[in-house]
């Protein structure tokens, strides 16, 4: 992950001539990562379907606002942390990766997206992680069509 775990390691005091790195998409078995996972019989009832739709649309505006506005979003993050574990140079540099993954996307699941990922858990020879293809019904557009209209 390139938005965080890559530049702990870097802030650790390694360099990245110190790394091999390699992107999942480049070696076809990226999988679906973040998501939202509803119960099927929930999308029958009108009312989850708009506290869904509402929440999915105020997420997208708000992942909208962080990539056209990275320091000010560091910066609420930072006002946030009682950890007091962030710093500003690295929340910085995560808005800025993140910006990478957020941009040209409404946030809508792409099919090929859910295809490769049915693929790569299926592709594990004598024991993969998945025995059989879910089929299209395991998944929906119909919360991210409302919430982008």
């Amino acid at each position: 992950m390139t938005y965080n775990e890559y530049w702990q390691v870097i802030d650790a005091g390694l360099s990245p001539d110190d790394l091999v790195t390699f992107k999942y998409e480049d070696q076809g078995v990226a999988t679906l990562e973040d998501g939202l996972y509803v119960l099927e019989q929930n999308l029958a009832d009108p009312a989850f379907v708009d506290r869904m739709a509402r929440f999915v649309r105020a997420s997208m505006k708000g992942w909208k606002y962080a990539e056209e506005n990275p320091d000010e979003a560091a910066d609420i993050v930072l006002e946030n942390d009682a950890t007091g574990a962030q710093t500003e140079s690295h929340q910085r540099r995560m808005m800025g990766e993140i910006a990478k993954l957020t941009a040209g996307s409404n946030g809508a699941l792409d099919p090929a997206d859910f295809e490769r990922t049915v693929q790569s858990l299926l592709s594990g020879g004598d024991d993969p992680v998945i025995s059989k293809h879910p089929g299209d019904a395991a998944w929906t557009h119909a919360i991210s069509d409302k919430a982008l209209n």
